[in-house]
């Protein structure tokens, strides 16, 4: 019984760590894309890049999602499964998005990806029977 409820523990950890990971993310998309959007020179695409959106496009993309993933973590906070794997699916396009923009601002996208890889390793770090015990 006791492996049961050291397991549990794990498993709130992991959710807890993803979920206040995901809000930290989307605030920080947030203001990547309110940058982008009312600061246009801010981000300067210097060579010519095969995915060089205007930077207000990016500024809104980066905006949408970032309400989505913080929303998303406050449903993986509530212990929603649904949010979980909502979770999992935004946080790999957090990553994808972030990735495409690069050469646009590249320390702080390779700042997210590292976040949004840690989320998705702590959502899937666990399995059905783990959850239940939730």
């Amino acid at each position: 019984m006791e492996t049961l409820e050291r397991q549990s523990r794990w498993v709130t950890g992991f959710a807890v760590f993803a979920g206040s990971m995901m809000i930290v993310v989307g605030i920080f998309q947030v203001v990547v894309g309110l940058t982008a959007l009312f600061e246009r020179t801010f981000y300067i695409l210097a060579d010519s890049y095969i995915f060089g959106f205007n930077v207000v496009a990016w500024g809104w993309i980066h905006l949408a999602l970032g309400v989505l993933v913080a929303a998303g973590g406050g449903a993986v906070l509530a212990g929603q499964l649904w949010g979980r794997v909502l979770g999992i699916v935004l946080a790999s396009l957090s990553a994808i998005a972030n990735f495409l923009f690069l050469p646009y601002y590249p320390l702080w996208s390779m700042l997210i990806i590292a976040a949004d890889v840690a989320v998705i390793w702590a959502l899937t770090r666990y399995g059905r029977d783990e959850a239940v015990l939730r």
